[in-house]
């Protein structure tokens, strides 16, 4: 079944961090709010913050790669970000985002955008690179979905090194 166009996008201008993600999911389009689903609170966790610093798009933009649900495939996993979205509007909503200091590459999609040339090959090396990549503002991360639980358990690194980092940079920019 086709579903509207429901873009599910959050920023205003003095926001700080950007949160780059890849699509909103199923909850999100539903409720029209990012992040409104299990891999949401994983988000906030990693980030440390409260559901009101999180939402409070003055401080705290979310603006994904595709702008709107992009439906499931055969298994019933979300299909990948609409190609259009990005090159047609992003570029023209960072613009309006002159104050971003620390940009959260949330996923391939987002990394390969934010990072280009510098990105790695896999998830897993460009995320290993976040020292070098937050030099110039950008964390990668994984998505914090479940289907990523095997990934955090195999690379504990990312909790123990990147996490607490995260952290910090969101607390000093709030």
């Amino acid at each position: 079944m086709q579903r509207a166009p429901n873009p599910v996008l959050r920023a205003q201008e003095g926001a700080r961090i950007l949160i780059a993600s890849q699509a909103p999911g199923n909850l999100a389009d539903v409720q029209s709010k990012p992040f409104a689903d299990p891999s949401g609170v994983r988000l906030r966790d990693w980030m440390g913050v409260s559901d009101e610093e999180f939402y409070d798009e003055t401080r705290i933009a979310i603006v994904p790669m595709g702008f709107c649900f992009p439906g499931y495939d055969a298994k019933g996993g979300d299909l990948p970000p609409m190609k259009a979205c990005a090159p047609a509007w992003r570029s023209q909503i960072l613009e309006q985002l002159p104050n971003i200091q620390l940009i959260l590459a949330i996923g391939g999609y987002a990394q390969r955008w934010h990072l280009g040339p510098a990105c790695s090959k896999t998830l897993t090396e460009t995320v290993k690179g976040w020292r070098t990549h937050l030099e110039g503002g950008i964390l990668p991360t994984p998505h914090p979905s479940w289907r990523n639980n095997g990934w955090l358990k195999r690379n504990p690194w990312f909790e123990t090194e990147v996490l607490p980092e995260l952290r910090r940079r969101i607390r000093t920019l709030l």
